[in-house]
């Protein structure tokens, strides 16, 4: 076994330890009480559509139950779940929810199961475009341990609020199965999350505050493996857990998602939700920043997915910058930014395309305007060509690395940085 899986599994057992004697000696204790309370898990929310793979979001969900697994990078004794109608068209009625420890796929450890109460009751009614918070449940979960979040939907949805690239199995189920410890009731399956925008953990051991890595599809996570936790924010998790410094890493991005246009399908820019996605969430000390090359590559292409695609300049890339990493330091958050990969034969590599990401690049790697700068272009570079990827990081279309790559970008991050 490698130090780096020694160290990491170390690290967890011991978290582990500290929350268990943290229930055994504090039965009666709160959770306000036991603490502040951090996001353990996010991820963006999209409107309805068609996304990269079949889903579920715009025929949405009546008399069907919803299991979705989450793995956190944060431990603690109880948690909560943020539901989000954002881009509802009508009230979200939640009839009954759960959470539990996952016991693999759609199953559940039954002993963990707890139900999840909103202001005391066990439905809720959430408005087009609002959010609601659960309150809390005993639940025990160290760091890298996946809790599922159950959702039965008795009333039709209409199209829903989710977020299209999950990289992980979402399970659905006929009539109400909230309670359900098996797995088999839930028949069918996509790779995207419903609804679930945020699991916050209190009661854990403290760490550093929350990284989130702010970007596209290559944030997101297009490559890596289904199920498998193998994105580049995941592996950095792990790297920071296995030096000493656990951290809790949340994944901001989303795939096809540019730094200055909205998209019906790639979600609001990252300009605009940025307050939503960074600022708000809790515990947050570092953001890093990596995105440009939709903005970039879509005006190169007549797609209609790839809509809007004006056709962007390095200057009005940098003022966006700018202006993110003022909003990021005026919180008090650290901004670590990162440059973008090669993408030569992808379909929109232009020499236009090029000299646009080796002058961002530029700008990124010595204006010194950020608190410090990652170089995934050399982390991923092919040596031969410093416009490809190198083919043992890429995932086949030539701009995405594979589950290598990714490890290659977290292991290019200095932890004294973020």
């Amino acid at each position: 076994m490698s130090t780096w899986k020694k160290i990491l599994i170390m690290t967890v057992a011991t978290t582990a330890a500290v929350a268990v004697a943290a229930c055994v000696n504090n039965t009666e204790t709160t959770p306000a009480e036991t603490g502040t309370w951090s996001t353990a898990w996010s991820v963006p929310m999209q409107r309805a559509s068609i996304g990269f793979e079949p889903n579920w979001s715009l025929e949405g969900f009546a008399d069907q139950t919803v299991r979705q697994v989450v793995r956190v990078t944060g431990g603690g004794t109880s948690a909560r779940i943020t539901l989000s109608n954002r881009y509802g068209t009508g009230e979200l009625r939640i009839a009954a929810a759960t959470i539990a420890r996952s016991d693999g796929g759609a199953r559940v450890d039954s002993h963990t199961l707890r139900p999840l109460r909103f202001g005391g009751t066990d439905a809720v009614s959430i408005a087009p475009g609002a959010e609601i918070t659960s309150d809390a449940a005993d639940l025990l979960l160290a760091p890298f341990e996946s809790a599922t979040v159950t959702l039965y939907l008795a009333a039709p949805t209409g199209p829903a609020t989710f977020h299209a690239q999950g990289y992980a199995s979402t399970y659905r189920a006929a009539g109400n199965h909230a309670d359900a410890v098996a797995d088999d009731a839930f028949t069918d399956t996509t790779h995207s999350w419903y609804f679930l925008a945020d699991v916050e953990m209190t009661g854990g051991a403290a760490t550093e505050g929350a990284v989130v890595a702010y970007g596209d599809s290559i944030t997101d996570g297009f490559g890596s493996d289904n199920d498998a936790n193998n994105r580049y924010p995941d592996q950095l998790a792990a790297r920071l857990a296995a030096t000493g410094t656990p951290r809790v890493v949340l994944n901001g991005g989303i795939g096809g998602n540019m730094i200055l246009s909205d998209s019906p399908w790639f979600g609001e820019s990252a300009v605009h939700r940025f307050e939503r996605d960074v600022l708000t969430k809790r515990g947050v000390r570092t953001v890093l920043l990596f995105g440009g090359l939709n903005d970039i590559g879509f005006s190169e292409v007549d797609l209609p997915t790839y809509k809007p695609n004006p056709n962007v300049t390095v200057p009005q890339l940098i003022e966006a910058y700018r202006e993110l990493i003022d909003r990021a330091h005026r919180a008090g958050i650290r901004v670590v930014g990162a440059t973008l990969l090669p993408m030569k034969g992808a379909e929109y590599y232009t020499e236009t395309s090029a000299a646009k990401i080796r002058e961002l690049n530029e700008w990124i790697r010595t204006s010194g305007e950020y608190d410090a700068v990652v170089d995934f272009h050399a982390a991923v570079v092919d040596p031969a060509d410093p416009e490809r990827l190198n083919p043992a990081f890429d995932s086949g279309d030539h701009k995405h690395p594979n589950a290598a790559g990714y490890r290659a970008m977290a292991a290019a991050i200095d932890p004294a940085t973020v």
